[in-house]
């Protein structure tokens, strides 16, 4: 399997995912690390005691969201009182923070590289959207290949495969979750820009909460989970997991122990952005 297919599951891209593409040689810098949310997609709702249907989890989110948002205050709280430069010359500016906020030397391997803030909104657009962000997250496909084991007659993801993906959960794992969210506050300005570049209407509050809420309510699965053969990948023999979003299979497929570090860390920050916990899926 190719890189963009070990990424998604399956060997296919999903056609409703954003793709802003002025700035050349975009990579996905942990979408700046603001949250690590991308790194949390970088891989890929439902919590599995709940599940009913797949549209469930975004249409019961929905309507709370919708009524308890708009008197919320700004997500992130007060911002640092940082001049901030137009759009397109923000890049110094974040490594600069974001190398503030974590010590991985994973983190610090992805900054070298251009439209951070960009692809931060395009990622976290198309995690909310349901969409997978592959193409943004190139820079985070493990090198070794996707492996399955067959025994008996049942095919399984290799337990080596989920091994890939520690550093990244790690790399998530090391953020302080109150200075990842001072540090969207003190960038919303320009991420607001690039929100408006992508013809989104509402603020991006609205998006970033949806895009946690969805990842959070991504299930934790023992490793072995049945696989079957789906186009040139593999897709999930349970449909109630392959009928999950593009973005949440994503996560899943990190394996259990990443999800788990992940979504605990993401839910720390989800709380330190003044997300009101009633609005998160429970843990």
């Amino acid at each position: 399997m190719s890189d963009l297919d070990d990424l998604e599951l399956r060997g296919e891209v999903e056609n409703n995912a954003y793709d802003f593409t002025p700035l050349p040689r975009r990579r996905a810098g942990l979408a700046i690390a603001v949250a690590l949310l991308v790194a949390a997609a970088a891989v890929a709702g439902y919590v599995a005691f709940v599940w009913r249907q797949p549209a469930a989890p975004t249409t019961a989110a929905a309507k709370p969201r919708a009524a308890a948002v708009s008197p919320s205050p700004p997500l992130g709280g007060t911002p640092d009182a940082i001049a901030l430069p137009p759009l397109d010359a923000t890049d110094s500016l974040v490594r600069t923070l974001v190398q503030a906020l974590t010590e991985s030397p994973a983190v610090m391997a992805w900054l070298p590289t251009t439209g951070l803030i960009r692809n931060f909104t395009v990622v976290v657009t198309n995690i909310a959207d349901g969409a997978t962000p592959a193409k943004q997250l190139k820079v985070l496909a493990p090198s070794a290949p996707y492996r399955v084991v067959t025994r008996d007659g049942r095919t399984t993801t290799d337990p080596r495969s989920y091994d890939r993906y520690v550093r990244i959960a790690d790399a998530v794992a090391s953020v302080d979750p109150r200075a990842a969210a001072r540090l969207y506050a003190t960038l919303k300005p320009r991420i607001e820009d690039a929100n408006r570049d992508l013809g989104t209407q509402q603020p991006f509050d609205h998006t970033l909460e949806r895009a946690i809420i969805a990842l959070l309510a991504t299930p934790v699965v023992d490793a072995g989970e049945p696989l079957k053969p789906k186009g040139i990948g593999y897709g999930y023999a349970d449909e109630r997991l392959e009928s999950l979003t593009a973005a949440q299979k994503q996560l899943l497929r990190m394996g259990p122990r990443n999800v788990r570090v992940i979504k605990a860390k993401l839910r720390e920050i989800a709380l330190a952005l003044g997300i009101p916990a009633a609005h998160l899926p429970p843990a």
